[in-house]
């Protein structure tokens, strides 16, 4: 087999997987919902009626009105513009933790998987380590340790999701290291590092990208527990998560805090979810010719 009929069998597993993708409904269903979210959380400067920090006390757990659509929090502050806020919020973070672990993790095992031997065993044995932590236990105690911000929030998130996406691209890269276009490469004089790159990373991302989807579902239900608990992002910055947790005090006189943004949660991880589904379906060759 040439390095071109390498390329060529990428390309069309990327048009079948496309075309089972684009078959499948539900998938449909939660592109939709994810992109309806995601540009609503983009157009949030120009789209939030209100200031979502600015504070009206004496306006406080007002419920809705032709003011405040979606009523007002403990603060007086608007919860449709904290919401729309808080969008921006989650999928910054949701987003940027597991392009992190995707990154970061793909690259250790597709470098485990093409050296094997010691370097595999080395890489392997402290991802099997990372994965023995329950993954919110070992994000709140990443967050509880460097402090709740954004940025420690990202990488706490992207570091328990890492080893998930090693063994992911580490299993492919075993079957493929081994494959005749693989030893034409070779035989060309072509670096390890541009095999690794050039010709095993397109055959082994369309696995990683669909674990990507599903586990930005996951990363987002971390950052709204972490937020629940008081180790998100600091306020008054809004999150989901803060925002439920603020709404627990008032759950019976002002339901809405909390239910508001439970349900935005809701809607983006199922989203998600059926986003994640419809591609492994379509990348799955038994389902996808079945």
């Amino acid at each position: 087999m040439s390095v071109a009929t390498g390329k060529g069998l990428c390309a069309r597993a990327l048009r079948e997987t496309y075309r089972a993708f684009r078959a499948n409904k539900t998938s449909w269903i939660g592109l939709t919902v994810f992109l309806g979210i995601s540009g609503l959380a983009m157009l949030a400067p120009w789209i939030a009626p209100h200031d979502p920090i600015e504070q009206h006390i004496e306006r406080r757990l007002e419920s809705a009105s032709s003011t405040y659509l979606l009523g007002t929090d403990t603060f007086g502050r608007d919860v449709l513009s904290r919401l729309l806020w808080g969008a921006r919020i989650s999928l910054i973070i949701g987003t940027l933790s597991i392009l992190l672990a995707m990154v970061v993790g793909g690259g250790l095992g597709i470098l485990a998987g093409y050296k094997g031997r010691k370097i595999d065993l080395l890489i392997m044995r402290v991802m099997d380590v990372l994965l023995s932590f329950p993954i919110l236990i070992m994000g709140l105690l990443i967050v509880a340790v460097l402090g709740p911000s954004m940025e420690n929030l990202i990488m706490a998130i992207a570091l328990t999701v890492i080893p998930k996406f090693a063994r992911i691209a580490r299993g492919p890269t075993v079957a493929l290291r081994e494959r005749e276009f693989i030893e034409a490469c070779r035989a060309m004089g072509s670096s390890d590092l541009r095999v690794m790159g050039i010709h095993i990373l397109p055959n082994v991302l369309g696995e990683v990208l669909v674990m990507a989807s599903l586990w930005t579902a996951t990363a987002v239900r971390i950052e709204a527990s972490l937020a629940f608990i008081g180790l998100g992002v600091r306020p008054p910055t809004p999150t989901w998560g803060s925002m439920i947790r603020d709404g627990f005090e008032n759950i019976l006189d002002a339901p809405w805090l909390s239910i508001y943004p439970g349900l935005c949660v809701l809607a983006l991880v199922f989203s998600l979810n059926l986003l994640g589904d419809g591609l492994r379906d379509a990348a799955d060759p038994k389902l996808r010719d079945g």
